[in-house]
């Protein structure tokens, strides 16, 4: 069993993080893809409401796609959350499946300040994937990547290759995937809200419904 594990704020979930973890699926063709709300992350987020609700949303979300799933493993835990207690925990869970940790340029670009990143890449595969505002040719700058030529990643970033696969030092895979750039922003989606504006072809109407039902993110 091959399952994907994408986690975020998702704060709120809107159709960047679905159509990324669509072209994903397409890739990998996963028996799974995870969604797991984070429950109290390390790094503060400003306008970051409560946990409950960013899961309800995400769970109405990808309700209708048979390859996506939830997870609550980070949003019961009453204390900060670490993505190697995560999939430490997914490891015992999924114990005779492969996982495949999906992660934005941005995020490994900041994986030397996580906790414990070496055994977190031993316990898990990686799959980097293209975000708005940001190259492969980036990821030159951390200790992951630094064998990895530029020529190959200027090339990703240009689409003369919309992938490249590689041996991590922990034995484990990683895996460079060129996704479609929606440059949907969720700051920005909650910045209209809280205008009063409209967030229609942003995210799912059903996650709207529940914004506004639940008069989240300040709205007027």
């Amino acid at each position: 069993m091959k399952v994907g594990i994408l986690g975020g704020t998702f704060n709120p979930i809107h159709y960047g993080h679905l159509r990324a973890a669509q072209e994903i699926q397409d890739i990998f063709t996963f028996d799974k893809i995870l969604f797991i709300p984070a429950g109290m992350p390390p790094f503060k987020k400003k306008e970051l409401i409560n946990a409950r609700s960013r899961y309800e949303m995400t769970k109405i979300a990808i309700q209708n796609n048979p390859y996506f799933d939830i997870s609550d493993i980070e949003m019961k835990k009453h204390a900060v959350s670490y993505s190697i207690e995560t999939i430490k925990r997914l490891t015992v869970t999924y114990n005779t499946s492969t996982l495949f940790f999906i992660l934005g340029i941005d995020a490994v670009l900041d994986l030397p300040k996580w906790k414990q990143p070496l055994k977190l890449l031993k316990l898990t595969n990686l799959i980097v994937i293209s975000r708005p505002g940001f190259s492969f040719v980036d990821l030159c700058s951390t200790p992951y990547f630094a064998d990895i030529k530029k020529k190959t990643l200027r090339e990703i970033d240009r689409g003369v290759k919309t992938g490249f696969s590689f041996e991590l030092d922990t034995d484990r895979k990683a895996y460079l995937c060129k996704i479609s750039g929606l440059e949907i922003s969720a700051s920005r989606i909650r910045a209209l809200i809280k205008e009063g504006k409209s967030t229609k072809y942003l995210l799912p109407d059903s996650v709207e419904s529940y914004i506004i039902s639940h008069k989240l993110y300040g709205q007027k």
